[in-house]
This record gives C-alpha cells, structure tokens and sequence, in this order.
C-alpha cells in the first residue's frame, strides 16, 4: 500500500484527521519534523479518536531521516506548485505521497528532491492559494486507492 508523509505539518487538527484517513485507507503515515504542535494535544487526540492506535505512524528528526527511511521508493510531491494534476500520474503501490507544511509548503530541498514529473497538484481556480491540507491528502490518497482497486476494503 502506498504511504503518505506530511512535511512539517503545523496544525493539529489537520494531523489529527490525517491519522483518523491514514488508518481508514491503510497507508503508513509518516510525520517529519519539526512539527508545530505535541502529538498529545487534545486537538489531535479528539480528530484523531479512536484511530490513532489503529494507524501506523513513524516519526523523523528531519528530512533526510525521512529519505533513508523511504529509500527505494518513489516520492511523490504533493504541491500547488506541481507540473501535472494528481490524477494524471499511474500510482503504485509502494509510492509515498509528500504533502508540505500548511503554512510554508515543502522546503526547496525536499521539492528539490522529488523529479519535475512527479511533483503533483490538484487543480482549483486560479486565483484561490490553496485547500486545507486534510482535504489534499484525502483527494490524492483516496485517486491513489481507487487506481490501486481500493486494495485491502471491505
């Protein structure tokens, strides 16, 4: 099953639903930090209830610890700034999705580390900035599942 990594994230309650999706889609879901908020806030205890025991969840100092541990595997940045809408990329199984901090995206070297072709948005309006990174993460995980025949649901 393809993993999700979140770069940075800022918001508890956005981590808190993407432990809640992670569990429920059955992705790996990797937190790199620093993080702006302790995984003990209510904030991503309460979004997260009941599902934080059933997600699998690695935590990495930084981003270099985070490559060596998805070593093998393709990368793939999730950003406004990508070169192709996430629905025109073939996922496999063994991908991880790269989503950037909310408030400041992905670093340049982590942008920096994922090819040109595989550097994906979602397409919006143009004059809109961006969605709320749950919403992201659920719209590129969830094209990611249905292309791979929604492996292991019910």
């Amino acid at each position: 099953m393809f993993q999700i990594a979140l770069f940075e994230p800022q918001i508890a309650p956005n981590t808190g639903n993407i432990i809640r999706l992670a569990a429920n889609n059955g992705c790996k879901l990797h937190l790199i930090e620093p993080l702006g908020f302790s995984l003990d806030e209510k904030q991503v205890r309460r979004a997260g209830l009941d599902y934080h025991d059933l997600a699998n969840i690695q935590i990495h100092k930084n981003f270099s610890e985070f490559q060596a541990a998805v070593a093998g595997n393709r990368v793939i940045a999730c950003t406004t700034r990508g070169t192709c809408h996430h629905s025109d990329i073939r996922y496999q199984a063994d991908d991880v999705l790269l989503f950037g901090a909310e408030t400041h995206g992905l670093s340049t070297e982590a942008m920096e580390s994922v090819e040109p072709a595989l550097r994906i948005k979602i397409p919006m309006m143009e004059s809109n900035r961006s969605l709320n990174l749950s919403n992201s993460v659920a719209i590129i995980s969830y094209e990611a599942w249905r292309q791979l025949g929604y492996a292991g649901a019910n």
